[in-house]
């Protein structure tokens, strides 16, 4: 097939795969129910050790397709020239999947768009670029259209090392997958193949792309970016259908892909961000619905002991009455009985208040463990953040964290009297000023959230604490993970703790 590709030179194919591999460390968070997860081998190469092999296996999407790349990995990046070839015309496996796209996949399941693999009516294709990280897996996925934040769930091709291949191997790397459901448009406007000889393959791509953001809610959960795609789109149908030149058409059209792209993610960002608030007012609910059968249990409890005090003093006082004409020694035996009788009821007393406060504390750290571990301890009850809510040297919080301190501040609103003093902590890695600021950053932003959340600003402190009070070791990768962390130590009397200092 006689593609639109051959106009563009390698220099443009490698800046784009560039570009969109600076756009992936600002990539939107996906929401769970939207992903799968698979597992692949990656390679760590030997930086300056030159150059080495591997090749690519077909999947079962595409059993007869096959690859070969050179990896050469330097202080600069990594250089990857792909060869593949018997690989399926895209529309052949679904009417939405219009192009291929090459993955790399760092140990820790980050995915990062390298580019787009063009394809001759053979079935073969190549692509070179550059690559940021020294170890990774990759992975050939179809895709709508080229400006993709995550692979698609149809993989095709998958990285197998060969017995000359240089580098250490890690196997079973866990990365996570768009479902197909959400490339699914309303019709099959594509259900025939492209003519690329009349039309450039990216105005495809941009309908397809403005489609299925409209598919995902675009329009109307963002649309102030949908209305900038749909605009783009027609101006990219205006000059292809005024016969405006080649390279014209396919600006307009890319640019298409990149508003429609961003339109579907914002959107699924904001739906996600819908469902937790209305998790957080679930949860909301159900704690102010559970303190309010407690203290109406309570009060039902205070109201039967008032009554059996009652009905014990009327019995105390008609035996005094009748006892008055006694003789004396009988009289202060009956005083020294009331008077123990009273002792002994401000002791129960003072037991039911201890109980209540025990009670109310054991609650507290239940519903608490819900949502993050916590630990009780004299100072209050320690809930322990873990570094894995925030990104690596970053202070911004994740979207899980976000979505498990939201259902925090919920549950601590139903609970008047409560204090929060939040500690940041880091481990020895850095200098101990910046790790004393990184600390500081990380305390701060868990308040400020908290405080966006409802709860009261003058009853939360922040604090970064920087290498102290480590709670591993130092010398291990396991014990400074343990070390990088935030705690919120819960306090206030009416759990029987006094405000942490």
């Amino acid at each position: 097939m006689n593609r639109f590709f051959k106009i563009f030179t390698p220099f443009v194919c490698v800046c784009l795969a560039a570009g969109l591999a600076s756009a992936q460390q600002n990539k939107k968070e996906i929401p769970a129910a939207d992903v799968i997860s698979r597992t692949t081998k990656a390679v760590g190469y030997e930086v300056g050790g030159g150059a080495t092999k591997l090749i690519f296996v077909g999947t079962t999407a595409a059993p007869e397709a096959s690859g070969e790349a050179k990896v050469d990995a330097k202080k600069a990046g990594t250089d990857i020239d792909l060869k593949v070839k018997g690989m399926p015309q895209p529309t052949t496996l679904g009417a939405e999947f219009l192009t291929y796209v090459l993955w790399t996949i760092t140990p820790d399941g980050n995915t990062t768009n390298l580019g787009e693999i063009p394809i001759d009516k053979n079935g073969n294709g190549k692509l070179s670029v550059t690559a940021q990280s020294q170890t990774f897996a990759m992975i050939v996925t179809a895709e709508p259209y080229f400006a993709v934040e995550l692979p698609s769930e149809l993989v095709v091709l998958e990285n197998d090392t060969k017995k000359n291949t240089k580098g250490k191997i890690y196997p079973d790397n866990n990365y996570q997958l768009m479902k197909r459901s959400q490339y699914a448009k309303l019709g099959n406007p594509l259900a025939l193949a492209p003519d690329l000889k009349k039309v450039p393959l990216d105005m495809y791509e941009a309908r397809n792309a403005v489609d299925i953001a409209k598919s995902q809610k675009a329009e109307q959960y963002a649309p102030e970016v949908f209305a900038k795609a749909t605009s783009s789109l027609q101006m990219a149908e205006n000059s292809l259908s005024s016969g405006a030149e080649k390279p014209q058409i396919i600006t307009n059209a890319r640019q298409t892909i990149q508003f429609a792209e961003d339109a579907r993610a914002l959107s699924a960002q904001r739906q996600e961000a819908e469902r937790v608030q209305k998790e957080k007012d679930a949860a909301a609910a159900a704690a102010a619905a559970e303190a309010a059968a407690k203290a109406k249990a309570e009060a039902d409890a205070e109201a039967k002991r008032q009554a059996e005090l009652t009905a014990a003093r009327e019995a105390q006082m008609k035996a005094e009455a009748e006892a008055k004409a006694a003789q004396q020694r009988a009289a202060a035996a009956a005083e020294q009985a009331a008077l123990q009788a009273k002792e002994q009821a401000a002791r129960e007393e003072a037991a039911r208040a201890q109980a209540q406060t025990a009670a109310l504390r054991a609650q507290l750290l239940k519903q608490l463990n819900e949502v993050l571990q916590t630990t009780d301890t004299p100072r209050g009850l320690v809930v322990n953040m873990a570094d894995v809510l925030f990104e690596t040297n970053k202070y911004a919080l994740s979207q899980d964290a976000q979505l498990k301190l939201a259902k925090l501040s919920g549950i601590i609103q139903a609970h008047p009297g409560l204090n929060l003093a939040i500690e940041g902590y880091t481990d020895t890695t850095g200098t101990p000023d910046y790790n004393l600021k990184l600390s500081q950053q990380r305390a701060d932003a868990v308040r400020d959230f908290l405080v966006t959340q409802g709860l009261p600003a003058d009853t939360i402190t922040s604090k970064g604490l920087g290498q102290a009070d480590p709670v591993a070791d130092n010398s291990t990768a396991a014990g400074r993970k343990l070390n990088r962390r935030v705690e919120i130590i819960v306090s206030g009397e009416v759990i029987g703790a006094k405000m942490a200092k």
